[in-house]
């Protein structure tokens, strides 16, 4: 596998190192040859911004295998301030041992691929690269009362890089070449392990209803465990608990993810886990993983401003237009006409430089399989809302449900459950919705969903409290687990 530097522009990325390649961020992005690529993407685009170019090189290279450097959890960790605090502790005594003797009250600190241009702190740039794994990063430390603390960590781009370093990062770029990682986990102990449950009460489309969220409480203890739900503003008592379990809506930039991240950050089970909030809530990620491995999804196009002209005459009217992160029917617009596609392709481009478009598959219901742990756990059947094409139909007035018809899973059609294990372990091992359109003998893939709903009466019509018992038997075994390893 060979290196793939991505840069923004031909220019920012001159060079020529043995074993590596470089491309700009819009060949990456749009030129379908880099999907088959072996390599490893090392992504120097500037990538502050949620859904930019810079995002989406790292977030296509994590779909297409391409182990991007950085990876997208490292972009958005270094915009959350929760995170940056933990990375503070992290390398506090560091910082000041190697700070002590410096003269101002404010340092900035670049790392190239963990070297230090300036020369004066190795030991300290090498560990911010091995905490945070971004290529080029820019740390700004200040001091107060005698104390020093890191401020700002970000991961720039090589045209943040000042021209006098340009022969210094093309040294630590080719030293880098093999690339390195570390592993870290940590641990708490509790006589009886806990779960907590995040629930927010004043959600609308919330994933359990309350009768769900007690019959998971109740679940707890016969395996063993103890559950507790718990609200948005228990962030702070999360190493409390052995395990998490998010029932609130995901999404990336909420409160969610960050509660997903510490749990992940203090070794816990959770469920959603930080990487499957990142794949399931963004479709292009989810196109390019599913095509490169072969799952069949209705014919789709990855549109961005230069490809419009070619979303009709490929897949005809109707057609549906999707926002990236979109969810519970919402940002997924049925296109008419062509002037309809421009006009809200417009606005949607506005916030993602890349969007889906799907061919148009009419269909009764859709199929939602419930996969936890790698194996079916439900099936249910979605119909459509009366008189509307999705399962969910809004107004101003009103929000319409179809009607939800739960099967055993040696009912549904062989295809369905396969087609949806296979995609599903695509994104991890967690709990997911996975929905699928059947055209005859024909079963498409419409997307994974992390926190696919559980709710008392609908998803449970089949398995009743045994469902329940499955997913706290997951924590339960994963838990123990856990403390196996650390015992």
């Amino acid at each position: 596998m060979k290196i793939l530097f991505v840069a923004n522009h031909d220019q920012d990325w001159p060079f020529e190192i043995p074993g590596a390649g470089v491309a700009t961020a819009r060949a990456y992005l749009t030129d379908p040859a880099y999907s088959r690529v072996d390599a490893q993407v090392v992504n120097l685009c500037r990538a502050d911004r949620y859904q930019g170019r810079g995002y989406y090189v790292s977030l296509l290279a994590e779909a297409r295998g391409h182990a991007p450097l950085p990876e997208v959890k490292t972009i958005e960790d270094l915009q959350a301030p929760a995170h940056l605090e933990m990375l503070a502790e992290e390398v506090d005594q560091l910082v000041q041992r190697a700070l002590q003797h410096a003269a101002s009250s404010v340092f900035e600190l670049d790392a190239y691929f963990g070297r230090d241009p300036a020369g004066l702190h190795p030991t300290l740039a090498q560990h911010l690269f091995n905490v945070v794994k971004a290529p080029l990063l820019r740390a700004v430390f200040e001091r107060a009362n005698g104390r020093w603390r890191l401020q700002e960590a970000r991961a720039i781009g090589v045209a943040d890089t000042p021209p006098r370093h340009r022969a210094f990062l093309l040294a630590a770029a080719t030293e880098y070449v093999t690339g390195r990682r570390r592993p870290r986990i940590s641990s708490a102990e509790s006589d009886v392990p806990a779960v907590a449950i995040l629930h927010d009460a004043r959600e609308t489309d919330r994933p359990s209803n309350d009768r769900a969220l007690q019959k998971f409480v109740d679940a707890a203890p016969s395996v063993g465990l103890r559950a507790e739900i718990v609200s948005p503003d228990a962030l702070e008592t999360l190493s409390d608990f052995d395990g998490l379990f998010i029932r609130t809506t995901t999404s990336v930039g909420h409160y969610t993810y960050e509660f997903s991240r510490r749990a992940a950050a203090l070794g816990m089970p959770v469920m959603d886990d930080p990487a499957s909030i990142l794949k399931c809530t963004n479709k292009v990620y989810l196109h390019e993983l599913m095509a490169r491995h072969g799952v069949p999804t209705p014919k789709t196009i990855m549109v961005h401003r230069e490809n419009l002209d070619q979303v009709v005459p490929t897949l005809g009217l109707p057609c549906i237009l999707k926002q990236p992160d979109s969810g519970f029917g919402l940002g997924v617009v049925k296109i008419e006409s062509e002037q309809h596609l421009m006009l809200r392709a417009a606005q949607l481009l506005e916030r993602s430089e890349l969007l889906i478009a799907q061919e148009w598959l009419p269909t009764l219901f859709d199929w939602r399989v419930g996969v936890l742990d790698r194996r079916p756990l439900f099936v249910c059947k979605y119909f459509m809302a009366p008189g509307h094409w999705q399962v969910i139909k809004r107004d101003p007035s009103a929000r319409v449900e179809g009607r939800t018809v739960a099967l055993s899973v040696g009912e549904a059609p062989e295809i369905v459950i396969d087609t949806a294990v296979r995609a599903a372990s695509l994104i991890g091992g967690g709990l997911y919705g996975v929905d699928l359109k059947q055209v005859g003998e024909q079963c498409y893939l419409i997307e994974v969903n992390d926190n696919p709903n559980v709710d008392a009466g609908n998803e449970d019509q089949v398995l009743q409290d045994a469902l329940y018992r499955e997913v706290m038997g997951v924590f339960a075994r994963r838990i123990s687990a856990r403390r196996r390893v650390a015992a």
